[in-house]
């Protein structure tokens, strides 16, 4: 392994211990470093850019009546207030995040926005629960899993959330 001065020491994982015994290790190795760095280079800038493509994208399908897989779902939880109203308030809301992280213009405004948004989409989870599970609590319909794979946007927002400050991944 290639050691940097400036970084301490890594501490082996199981698996570079059973790495090291392979007679290809040193070359794998090699691989190993080129990829993680490429990986550290590139992730945060894909990972932001993605993240805004899901954001444009389903935004941008509440816009057209019919069309988000979500709508009825939005309609059925927010129904305190009109959803002709709400619908298209809501899809401008989703365009703007995934503008702001697919440029990466505004990041912590973006970022407060995808924050004030996200625990809204939980909001079936506690009003349609119906909707939500077909066996309570591990069985999730189709909508389930679309409010569920927030995780993964919530967590994603969080990384980079870590960065607007000048944070970076190091490999």
């Amino acid at each position: 392994m290639v050691e940097n001065s400036t970084q301490p020491e890594r501490k082996l994982t199981p698996e570079d211990r059973l790495l090291k015994h392979l007679p290809f290790a040193e070359r794998f190795d090699q691989l190993d470093q080129r990829i993680t760095q490429w990986m550290a280079r590139y992730g945060l800038v894909m990972m932001r850019v993605a993240l805004g493509i899901i954001f444009f994208w389903f935004g941008a399908l509440k816009l057209i009546p019919g069309l988000s897989p979500a709508e009825d779902l939005v309609r059925a939880t927010i129904f305190f207030i009109d959803p002709n109203l709400f619908q298209p308030v809501l899809a401008i809301w989703e365009i703007t995040i995934g503008l702001g992280l697919i440029t990466g213009w505004f990041m912590r405004t973006t970022l407060l926005l995808l924050f004030l948004q996200m625990p809204g989409t939980a909001l079936p989870i506690f009003i349609t629960p119906e909707a939500v599970f077909t066996v309570f609590p591990i069985g999730l319909t189709i909508e389930g899993q679309y409010i569920v794979k927030n995780l993964a946007l919530i967590t994603a927002a969080i990384v980079l959330g870590s960065t607007v400050r000048g944070g970076r991944i190091v490999s």
